[in-house]
């Protein structure tokens, strides 16, 4: 529960009336700023029984339930006045206001001795009953009034205060929390909807959405301005926000506050708030978010496969080949930390393939001893893949290349082709078609060579890649070396 809340709880209101006043303190830094004064919300105390006290009847008791200084003046007040009962002088004031039911004013010397300070009592009637006080007070050498803008708010002011006098204020239902400041802009329209006013930063905030020649006396609704809350405040008699995007890169906030006198809309307040760096924040963070998602869920699937090799690789592993094992699982682990490290530097779900061949090139090259004269080419072109097909086929390719390195050069080659060592790699992509070809001109397969009957796991984990995971093709064939060409479909 709310501080408000439980302060409320101590003053003489029922729900009704405590719904209320919250509704009018989660607009009234908007009523400070116009009247360039603080405002100190009072409610009546539950008067307890002389019979139970055994004291003679006293006048009402009140407890400070919220306060706000203005943005656009100096304060009066600098302590925090919530939660308690206001001094002796101010609760009598106060209490003036309360029982006569009516605007009272009176001046007084601020603790310090060094200023006059106006105080004015506005009653909050709900229903017909006075059920709270604010108490209004500035500093009568701080408030200079002197231009347009100034006698402008004043009057603004004047009518939420006879609004809140006669019960017209707050609206229904209305929660303005989020709502634009007095200092972010105003914009006034009288009952034709015909601009009377309006302050250099709601000018600043038009000539942001494109309207440098609206201007006083013009109507409002002859702007081509798409923006219709006026027009839905001047029907509904209800106050109404609304965003609206002039240009893509502008977005703007505007609160349209009916001004009432007797249930009838005399004018309508437009507070105006440039947001666009706020929702360009928040578009980002939504981004931002749903990348995080997915990043999430990739590695989720990557860490599964890096579960699955492992236990492969663990199937397979005798009593004295633990380090070997080790090292080729690393290796794989290393195939799939290339994508992800490319997908931390770029933005989106596409990664550079080519990029990705080289890395992986680059790490096969390490394990290749530097006295084997062994060479690594790449020709053909690939372009930008889904990073879901990306990490797979990363994976894939290093197996293929590490395969060739371990198993394509032994001593026959060697004995018959002079040392001299090539394994390629070569892509082709079209319509929607990657194909993928590594060749060696090593010693090729064994005669009668079958992939599905195959012991080798780098095999075996390339074909569950290719055909169980990315729907493609793996052929198997010596020509003048071992050679193996996948088709992966991309779409």
């Amino acid at each position: 529960m709310s501080t408000f809340s439980l302060l409320a709880k101590r003053a003489d209101l029922d729900d009704a009336d405590i719904d209320h006043l919250q509704r009018l303190t989660s607009s009234w830094g908007m009523l400070a700023d116009l009247c360039f004064s603080d405002l100190v919300l009072y409610a009546p105390m539950r008067q307890r029984s002389p019979v139970d006290t055994g004291a003679a009847p006293t006048g009402p008791e009140f407890i400070i339930l919220a306060q706000v200084r203005p943005a656009t003046a100096q304060t009066s007040i600098p302590d925090d006045l919530v939660g308690t009962n206001g001094n002796p002088d101010e609760v009598s004031f106060v209490a003036q206001g309360f029982l006569s039911e009516m605007l009272v004013f009176r001046e007084s010397i601020s603790p310090d001795g060094g200023e006059w300070i106006v105080s004015q009592c506005i009653p909050v009637r709900r229903s017909g009953k006075v059920i709270a006080i604010i108490d209004r007070r500035h500093i009568t050498s701080a408030r200079l009034v002197h231009g347009e803008l100034e006698r402008t708010y004043l009057r603004l002011f004047e009518q939420f205060a006879k609004m809140i006098s006669d019960g017209e204020f707050p609206f229904e239902g209305a929660d303005l929390e989020e709502a634009p400041r007095v200092g972010d802009g105003v914009l006034v329209l009288d009952g034709e909807k015909r601009v009377v006013f309006m302050s250099p930063n709601a000018a600043s905030a038009m000539h942001r959405l494109g309207l440098h020649l609206i201007k006083k006396g013009d109507l409002f609704g002859g702007s081509g301005l798409q923006f219709s809350a006026p027009d839905r405040a001047y029907a509904t008699r209800k106050p109404v926000i609304e965003e609206i995007e002039q240009r893509a890169d502008v977005t703007m906030m505007m609160h349209a506050i009916p001004l009432l006198d007797h249930e009838e809309v005399t004018g309508v307040l437009v507070l105006m708030r440039d947001v666009s760096e706020l929702r360009r924040r928040d578009r980002m963070l939504l981004s931002k978010d749903a990348t995080i998602r997915e990043v999430h869920h990739r590695v989720k699937n990557n860490l599964q496969t890096i579960s699955s090799l492992l236990r492969l690789q663990a199937r397979r592993v005798g009593p004295s080949q633990g380090q070997d094992a080790l090292k080729e699982a690393e290796r794989r682990i290393r195939s799939i930390a290339v994508v992800h490290e490319i997908l931390s530097r770029e933005i989106g779900d596409q990664v550079s393939f080519p990029e990705i061949v080289s890395a992986i090139v680059r790490l096969a090259e390490e394990s290749i001893m530097p006295s084997f004269p062994l060479k690594i080419e790449v020709r053909g072109s690939a372009s930008d893949l889904d990073a879901r097909v990306a990490t797979p086929l990363a994976l894939v390719l290093a197996e293929l290349v590490q395969n060739s390195i371990d198993h394509a050069f032994g001593y026959p080659f060697a004995a018959e082709n002079g040392g001299t060592a090539l394994v390629e790699v070569f892509l082709d992509q079209r319509n929607d078609v990657l194909g993928m070809t590594v060749a060696d001109n090593g010693v090729g397969f064994p005669d009668q060579f079958d992939a599905e009957k195959t012991m080798s796991l780098g095999l075996l984990i390339v074909s569950d890649i290719v055909v169980s995971q990315l729907g493609g093709t793996i052929e198997i064939s010596n020509d003048n070396g071992a050679k193996i060409n996948l088709k992966i479909p991309l779409n």
